[in-house]
């Protein structure tokens, strides 16, 4: 369920002249259709627009992300939004630029389409007269005949065409090559679109600039089965300035379920953001003024070793994402850890979680201080540790070490322990 009060603290900019403008000083259009016809029509009577999300994972992800928020910004603007979970397009899966999806069971894809769908939910308002509609593809697939698809839709389409997609493209110039299965893909999505043009009077599809070729399918098939000109938006694919994939921590993605990525470790890629990026991540990710934003550009220019940027930036996502309490715990156990804070009255889940991301050791009750700083590395050896403790760089729970033969208890929530090296370098230990 979306949060009410954050949900009601949203606004565009009042500064811009509408949200076109808006999403264009954002940098969320890529790729799109007409231009002028697009502001014209955002800045009109509302329009019913629409994104899709296929569950072939348990949860979205911050790719999924920019176009939730980029729902809606265009919500605020008084425009209803469709969010689309696909049942039927989840079975199948969009062709990826390298290698056959594996296909999901169609128990496992209904599970996560109703995963998906409380996710979608949380970030769009269902109240007043731009209320966001949740609707699934199988609804209208389910009983579709192969030869009822293949007449009424597949007549519309030239192989040659679907042929120069570029997911497409780069698939048939790989090993892998492609299936029929895949390379059908992008006339679903089509029909998607004109399902929705039909039932809803919808008029504009957003999604990845990667999926452009699937929104442009919709938008030829309602133009040549309707005679009607409709809309599609491409936000850009977010990179770091250095080039590598955003979203992506030690290999792992950066998910918005709580269980695949805890609020602390999601907090924490948001303060890690690169001084390059930072400005960049707050124009697409937050809904910070242009001139809160210029102003935290500013103090990135002036003071980057502050990293106030980076603080806020985190501070509004996981907001956004986990909600206020989750984040407040998270800052809470953030500044106990440094030693700003009571380390024993932190919550035990966000405890655990941020001593998972730090050096850790499980160790039994009664391992000497000395064998635990050897296990989690912050000693390359035990004299090393013996030494360390002598000339009183090392504290257990937020307590300096004055013997080497000190043990761990587990003290703190849990039964886990924090140790420190010096000032900044800190180990997790679970104890039992």
């Amino acid at each position: 369920m979306s949060d009410p009060v954050i949900l009601a603290s949203q606004q565009n900019d009042p500064a811009f002249a509408d949200v076109w403008e808006e999403l264009r000083w954002r940098g969320l259009v890529h790729v799109s259709t007409n231009e002028e016809e697009l502001q014209a029509l955002l800045a009109g009577d509302p329009i019913t627009f629409y994104c899709g999300f296929d569950p072939t994972a348990p949860s979205l992800h911050l790719g999924n992300l920019v176009q939730l928020l980029t729902m809606r910004r265009l919500q605020l603007a008084g425009h209803r939004p469709l969010g689309l979970v696909g049942g039927s397009t989840g079975l199948i899966g969009d062709p990826r630029p390298t290698a056959e999806r594996t296909l999901n069971t169609k128990e496992t894809v209904a599970e996560w389409v109703g995963r998906l769908q409380s996710q979608v939910s949380r970030f769009l308002s269902a109240e007043g007269d731009s209320a966001v509609r949740l609707v699934n593809n199988l609804d209208w697939t389910a009983d579709l005949s192969a030869i009822d698809f293949l007449r009424d839709i597949g007549k519309h389409y030239r192989v040659g065409t679907m042929l120069k997609k570029d997911a497409v493209a780069s698939r048939l110039n790989s090993d892998a090559g492609i299936s029929y299965t895949e390379f059908s893909y992008q006339i679903l999505q089509g029909f998607d679109y004109l399902e929705l043009f039909r039932q809803y009077g919808c008029v504009l599809q957003t999604g990845g600039s990667d999926q452009w070729g699937n929104l442009t399918s919709g938008t030829d098939l309602i133009h040549r089965v309707e005679g009607r000109s409709v809309h599609a938006i491409g936000t850009p694919l977010i990179t770091n300035s250095d080039g590598t994939k955003f979203g992506k921590s030690e290999g792992n993605a950066i998910w918005l379920d709580a269980e695949m990525c805890t609020p602390y470790r999601f907090y924490q890629f948001w303060l890690n953001t690169d001084d390059a990026d930072v400005v960049e991540r707050l124009k697409v990710f937050t809904f910070l003024t242009r001139a809160e934003i210029e102003e935290l550009a500013a103090q990135v220019e002036a003071e980057p070793f502050r990293r106030a940027a980076q603080r806020r930036l985190a501070i509004e996502v996981s907001t956004l994402v986990h909600g206020e309490d989750a984040t407040a715990a998270v800052l809470a156990a953030s500044e106990a850890l440094f030693g700003k804070g009571d380390l024993a009255v932190l919550d035990e889940g966000v405890l655990r979680s941020a001593l998972e991301e730090l050096p850790n050791a499980s160790v039994a009750t009664g391992t000497t201080v000395v064998e635990a700083l050897l296990a989690t590395g912050l000693v390359a050896s035990l004299g090393e540790g013996r030494r360390a403790i002598a000339q009183g760089g090392v504290s257990l729970d937020g307590e300096r070490v004055e013997d080497d033969s000190a043990v761990v208890t587990g003290s703190l929530p849990g039964g886990t322990s924090v140790l420190r090296r010096g000032k900044k370098t800190l180990a997790g230990l679970f104890v039992g």
